[in-house]
């Protein structure tokens, strides 16, 4: 799941990995926008923050030099977010514009008769042009996040990535789209059921494998108890006031420090894939009491069920847009047109057309999926707070204190407008959860608390 306080420019680092995935395959292009980024060229250097001590937060607040850095870069992605929107679309339109896709679709018709070996060579083609495309956007987003001293990845190290998780976009994507064109030749008119429906298994399948798979080839995990023993006693405490049991060989340490300067902990994974993460920038940034927090609100999404319910969130939405995607290019191929030189939806050629519609729906639907997010976040931090509720010694407190060094580490926009907040951000800004931090107290008042009842015990 998500960290418990990310800073828009971590959910947009999420996206680009999800983008990978959903642009690209289709699986869960719901969600497929061009994430926000944007930077002036000449930005001071901004003192990080030194690591955490225990204060007594009562909002959020940064120092007059810290909030006009958190204002200037929040500002700066909002603003790159909805250009690179229009300049996906842009390209997406170019290229059918141009009749780039019937070109590759020839010459995936020369190299074979045979539809898969198509596939071979029609999708790298033609995702090689748009991820490529993409690369400004994606470039000016790293910069932004070095210049405001939010990563510490060199281009060299970030270009490697980018391949990296281009080659995974191609294995993932080209057996889907010759799945996807199967369904179109043989059931034209419930192709978008059909699909959907053959989707869910391996939307299930890839979050089981990421934490085992996919994330190791962008991060590197070792064993936690290894490097910190003592948190992971404390952990221990907490997965067990929860009630989830997970084995010390199932809590891993990752080095984000090579990469990032943003703190998190999280939950991953399911029955054999299933495991703690804990960032190395957390164990160096942050005090254990606020680290346990952080986890705790991760161990929410988990204990809380978020993990299926955002799968079948998603994949509700997913139907709906493939549904809206047929009935748009129901029209657009209607009584036997050709535009552009493609022969139909079941010609290869149709796919940028495909993804187009997707791109537009998926745009128009993130005020929703944020809002169900938000949800879910606030949740977490409900369960957070609670599950280290006699585990650490003032468990409100503890929160407030981690939403506070968060926000510090991670310039997090101080105020942001009713628009952004509702169109752009998948968590509460940062101001209301300090907020609920500081007020939540069930159990002064004599009430049951929400998830984690008092006859569990650390």
């Amino acid at each position: 799941m998500q960290p418990v306080a990310r800073s828009s420019d971590d959910d947009h680092a999420a996206r680009d990995r999800l983008r990978i995935l959903l642009r690209t395959s289709l699986l869960f292009a719901l969600l497929a926008f061009a994430p926000a980024a944007g930077a002036q060229s000449a930005v001071p250097p901004i003192a990080t923050p030194a690591p955490a001590e225990a204060r007594d937060v009562r909002s959020y607040t940064l120092s007059p030099e810290r909030r006009e850095k958190a204002v200037a870069y929040s500002r700066a992605k909002y603003r790159l977010h909805f250009a690179g929107f229009a300049w996906g679309v842009a390209v997406l339109v170019l290229i059918v514009a141009l009749r780039v896709a019937p070109r590759f679709r020839d010459l995936a018709e020369k190299a074979s008769r045979r539809r898969f070996v198509q596939a071979l060579v029609f999708v790298p083609l033609l995702f090689l042009v748009v991820e490529v495309s993409a690369l400004p956007i994606d470039l000016y987003r790293h910069h932004l996040a070095r210049v405001y001293d939010q990563s510490v990845q060199t281009f060299g190290s970030w270009l490697q990535d980018w391949g990296k998780g281009f080659l995974v976009t191609l294995v993932i994507t080209i057996p889907i789209v010759a799945a996807l064109y199967g369904i179109l030749r043989r059931n034209p008119r419930r192709w978008w059921l059909a699909f959907w429906v053959g989707s869910l298994p391996v939307i299930v399948f890839l979050v089981f494998i990421s934490p085992l798979l996919i994330d190791p080839l962008f991060f590197r995990f070792e064993p936690l108890d290894a490097k910190a023993p003592a948190l992971v006693s404390e952990i221990e405490k907490v997965t067990a006031r929860g009630g989830l049991g997970i084995p010390r060989d199932r809590m891993f340490l990752m080095e984000a420090s090579e990469k990032v300067k943003s703190v998190n902990a999280y939950v991953t994974g399911f029955g054999a894939s299933k495991r703690v993460v804990v960032w190395d920038t957390t164990i160096e940034r942050m005090a254990v009491p606020q680290t346990l927090f952080v986890f705790g609100h991760e161990m929410g999404h988990y204990v809380l069920g978020h993990v299926f319910k955002t799968i079948a969130f998603l994949a509700g939405l997913l139907l709906v847009l493939l549904f809206l995607a047929h009935l748009g290019t129901r029209r657009l191929f209607g009584e036997g047109r050709r535009p552009f030189d493609m022969r139909g939806l079941a010609d290869w050629a149709s796919l940028p057309v495909l993804l187009l519609f997707l791109e537009v729906l998926g745009e128009l639907a993130l005020p929703a999926v944020n809002a169900y997010s938000r949800g879910n976040e606030h949740a977490a931090d409900v369960y957070g707070v609670e599950v280290i509720h006699g585990v650490v010694p003032d468990a409100n407190r503890t929160a407030a204190e981690a939403f506070q060094v968060l926000g510090e580490i991670n310039l997090s926009d101080p105020n942001p407008s009713p628009f952004i907040r509702f169109w752009l951000y998948s968590h509460p800004p940062l101001a209301e959860r300090v907020a609920f931090a500081r007020t939540y107290d069930p159990w002064s008042r004599g009430e049951p608390p929400r998830y984690v009842r008092e006859g569990s015990s650390p």
